[in-house]
């Protein structure tokens, strides 16, 4: 650094990043910034870490504790002082660029679609039947008007209305509309799985001595079964 003036480097890296080229820079991975716009540039630019030519997905996502990326940069420039705003630990996944849409797209689409909308039948008339909601009607409407019901009454019919209203309300999501700014509780459990398996991959590479960290380990090779997160 000129004058050897001691330039202070704050850094920010996110739980899971994920990379569309095998030779990862800094710049690919974290959020950097620094009163130097020359310093800067030179950091992004800086090399972390390469992912090997191989078609196996395990071979396609390591995990990086940040000491590598604090090392990484004091290797080049000694009298920066790094400051780390984000995690100390974060996954690096590496996938090539893939075309979007297409039939298989729509297939795969569509049979989620199908199948989540059997699973939700199902379970609702598991429930009526196992509640016996048929004669629970029956018994109400009789004993409100006086006569039997028949099968299909003001009751049912508002029990489906409903029904739909419920589900719409507490999934707070119809189509691309949203009813309130709030995340979905399909959004919350999404999110919590995804810390899950972060962490776990995390804590997995630590444990067998994988994680690309000061030492020179290369991680790289996921022994969970390439699962992505």
């Amino acid at each position: 650094m000129a004058g050897n003036e001691r330039e202070t480097v704050y850094i920010k890296a996110d739980r899971n990043v994920e990379v569309s080229r095998p030779q990862v820079t800094l710049g690919d991975v974290l959020q950097i910034e620094c009163t130097n716009p020359r310093l800067l540039a030179q950091i992004k630019r800086l090399s972390l870490l390469r992912f090997p030519d191989s078609q196996d997905k395990r071979q396609c996502r390591t995990a990086v504790s940040i000491l590598k990326v604090v090392s990484c940069i004091h290797s080049r420039f000694p009298e920066a002082e790094v400051q780390n705003m984000g995690e100390m630990d974060f996954i690096v996944t590496y996938e090539k660029q893939k075309d979007t849409g297409g039939f298989l797209h729509v297939l795969k689409i569509a049979l989620v679609t199908l199948i989540s909308f059997a699973g939700a039948a199902f379970s609702i008339m598991a429930f009526n039947n196992d509640v016996d909601v048929t004669k629970l009607f029956g018994q109400v409407y009789e004993l409100v008007t006086g006569t039997r019901n028949d099968g299909f009454t003001i009751l049912e019919l508002t029990y489906c209305i409903g029904l739909a209203i419920g589900i719409l309300v507490f999934f707070n999501h119809f189509g691309k509309k949203r009813f309130s700014v709030d995340p979905t509780p399909m959004e919350v459990e999404m999110r919590l799985y995804e810390n899950d398996i972060q962490t776990t991959l995390i804590e997995n590479y630590s444990r067998k001595g994988k994680e690309l960290d000061v030492d020179g380990n290369m991680g790289g090779t996921d022994t969970s079964g390439g699962h992505r997160t």
